[in-house]
């Protein structure tokens, strides 16, 4: 059901902000949106899987959690970050 793994190194590479970043929050938050992304595809097809429904539903709110830590951080990076995402339109 999650993303493979050369799909997440991959997103880890394109974000990271220095060599072997796979902890900032801005890889994280790549990392979230593509599973969450992958789920919302999920969900929509199979309505009735309630437990992958909940899944989904922790990580949009983890992804949350980073992302206002994030904003409370450095503003800049996060606008910069929504915009790559293509968050918050």
């Amino acid at each position: 059901m999650a993303i493979s793994k050369e799909r997440k190194n991959e997103i880890m590479r394109e974000y990271a902000t220095h060599e072997g970043d796979t902890g900032s929050p801005e890889v994280q938050v790549a990392v979230l949106t593509a599973e969450i992304n992958h789920l919302n595809e999920h969900a929509r097809i199979h309505k009735k899987d309630h437990h992958s429904y909940r899944g989904l539903m922790k990580k949009i709110g983890h992804r949350r959690n980073l992302l206002a830590y994030l904003r409370n951080k450095d503003a800049s990076r996060y606008s910069e970050l929504i915009q790559r995402l293509g968050l918050r339109r």
